[in-house]
């Protein structure tokens, strides 16, 4: 485990609301959902790379981003070894959850109804998300 993971490891419910905006921290650390069709990064069409609003690790490459019709962010695919998945069983069902792998940030679920090549869905929140650009 490198110095930044440690170190994100070990913060605070503090440390993160000073370092998260109000949004943010209700999405990553609550494990929250933004209102459909509101994110930011929903109709995003750039090359470049999605990371955590978090931590900053990088998670997903435009070239997975694809139109779903949910009202979130989706992708096919995330970069190797950027997410972590567990089962979710809030809100009376069974639910796959998208974490962070660096900083164990919620951002979204997993659903099996994508595109090919993979036929995954992640659905994830723009606010769990930065953009960089190529």
């Amino acid at each position: 485990m490198s110095n930044e993971e440690r170190s994100l490891a070990d913060l605070s419910d503090e440390e993160w609301r000073e370092r998260l905006s109000d949004d943010e921290y209700h999405i990553l650390r609550e494990r929250g959902t933004e209102p459909k069709f509101s994110g930011d990064y929903l109709d995003q069409k750039a090359d470049g790379t999605y990371t955590c609003a978090g931590c900053g690790a990088e998670l997903f490459d435009s070239e997975t981003k694809f139109g779903s019709g949910t009202g979130w962010p989706s992708f096919y695919d995330a970069l190797d070894g950027s997410v972590e998945l567990e089962t979710d069983t809030r809100h009376g069902m069974s639910r796959t959850e998208v974490l962070c792998a660096r900083c164990g940030g919620h951002l979204g679920h997993v659903f099996e109804d994508g595109p090919d090549p993979t036929g995954e869905r992640y659905c994830i929140n723009s606010v769990a998300l930065d953009f960089e650009s190529e």
